[in-house]
This record gives structure tokens, sequence and C-alpha cells, in this order.
């Protein structure tokens, strides 16, 4: 089951705020009359008066914890997302247990849990390393990298992409020597591939009957393939990303672990993501 946290924070955001809007409006000025009325009867223990005066425990849960959910929210719903990777889809370049963050405006401002563009900013480049919404199922996040743009003929022949025509250079990099959860992809070659200005490794499985692809991308949507070209769920086999379904652009890896490779991989902290 997915847990949808985007939804638990805006839920728990109106119900704290809703606790300490009613707290100061209705609840406050009850226990400040009461214990004015007290203080005009003469002498009060002073146990008494704080007694009368003192918040409810549930509105001060809700007055502590109010803040902090809401900048959560914000810094989630607007700035930067952190996610994990699960599976070995975008290796090299991403690893099983790699945890990321993700920029969530450089694709547009978008409402929490409605996740409607409300103020446009940019829109995805060929070669960005993309989170975005599976389209078969949308509670599910995938990461993927931009092939292909609106508009894009692409053609994806013989483990080589050609974009509107024009072959996108590979260059032989050696022979991948895995670790850890990917030590299956041992043996693939790497090959350092150039989508425009973005220079990347992708791992090819030359024993592998690769899937191929012939498509045009239609307005508003976009065709993403994994770095791990032989072993990725991507557009070769579920169509187009819809605009609607953009995340954001991952750009760092800030924590590697992986139980297979003896927990915490300390070299790749701190590695941008290209």
């Amino acid at each position: 089951m997915n847990l949808d946290f985007p939804t638990i924070l805006v839920v728990a955001t109106f119900i704290t705020g809703l606790i300490w809007a009613m707290d100061a409006m209705l609840w406050a000025p009850k226990r400040r009359r009461a214990a004015a009325a007290l203080g005009a009867g003469g002498s009060v223990d002073p146990d008494t008066m704080a007694a009368t005066m003192k918040e409810p425990t549930l509105v001060e849960y809700a007055k502590s914890f109010f803040p902090v959910i809401l900048a959560v929210l914000l810094l989630r719903s607007f700035l930067i997302e952190p996610f994990r990777i699960p599976s070995g889809s975008m290796m090299p370049t991403l690893l099983v247990g790699d945890f990321i963050l993700v920029n969530k405006f450089d694709y547009g401002i978008r409402l929490p849990v409605l996740n409607r563009k409300v103020f446009a900013i940019g829109d995805p480049q060929r070669g960005d390393v993309m989170v975005f919404r599976f389209p078969k199922d949308p509670s599910v996040d995938y990461i993927k990298r931009v092939v292909g743009l609106p508009g894009d003929h692409v053609v994806y022949r013989n483990k080589t992409l050609f974009i509107n025509g024009e072959k996108v250079p590979q260059i032989p990099a050696g022979t991948y020597i895995g670790t850890g959860s990917g030590l299956s992809m041992s043996g693939a070659e790497v090959r350092m591939e150039a989508l425009g200005d973005v220079k990347h490794d992708i791992l090819v499985a030359p024993r592998v009957q690769g899937v191929e692809a012939d498509v045009v991308v239609p307005e508003g949507h976009y065709f993403v393939m994994g770095d791990n070209r032989d072993n990725s769920n991507d557009s070769r086999y579920w169509g187009f990303v819809p605009d609607e379904n953009l995340v954001g652009k991952a750009f760092l890896i800030w924590m590697n672990w992986d139980t297979a490779a003896g927990g915490v991989g300390w070299e790749r902290i701190g590695d941008s993501i290209d």
C-alpha cells in the first residue's frame, strides 16, 4: 500500500490550524472571561487562576505542531521533496538505495494533492532525470530520463536512440562492475550517451533483445527511458507521461543505503544527478 503523504500533511495542517483558530476565536476569550470573573470576586488562589487560564492539551499540541507541519507541507509541495530509489532501472546513474532530492518548482508550481499547475516556470528538458506519477497508477512515483519532448520523433533501434532523424551519440565506456543490489548487472556494457548538452552513462546488455520504439510524442507529453536500457519499465512499454503527472527534477543524492552492499554508501553522498 502506498502512503499518500501529501494528503496526510494537508489534512494534518487543516486540523491543527482549525483547532488553533477555534481556540483564538472562542475558547481563549472564554477562559479570559472566566479568569476576569474570578478576579472580580476578590483574592484568588494562583493555582486556581492558572488552571482557569490553562490551554487544553489538544490546543497545546495543535499550536506546537501546526507551524512545523505547515512548513513541511510548503517545502515538500513547492520546493524540494525526498525520494528513495527502489529499483535498478536508472543504473548506473542511480543505484538501489539512493535517497535523492527533487526540485519541485522547475516544472511549475502545483497544488498539493490536486497536482494542478497554478504557476508555470519551466518545462522538462531533454536529458532531465524526472520524477513523475506513473500514468497507469498515479499513486506510484517513477523516475526516468526525459528522452522525447512534445513533437519529437523518437526511434530506439538496435540499442541506439534517434531523435528527429538524428542519431544520439554513444561512446563505449567499458564494462560495468556492480556491487550490492546492482551485482546482477555486472558485465553489461557502459556507454556514454549525449542527449544534447547532457552527457550521461547508460547500461546495455548485448545478449538481451532490446525493446524498440518508433513514436511521435504528443503535445503536452514526454517520452522517458531508464538509463539501464534493457532493464527498465518505461515509455517503450506503457506510453507517454502527461504534463499533469510531473513531480519534479532530481538533482542530488543525499544518502545511499543498500543492505546488500553492507549499508551506507558514503562515496555517493552529495553526488549531483546528471
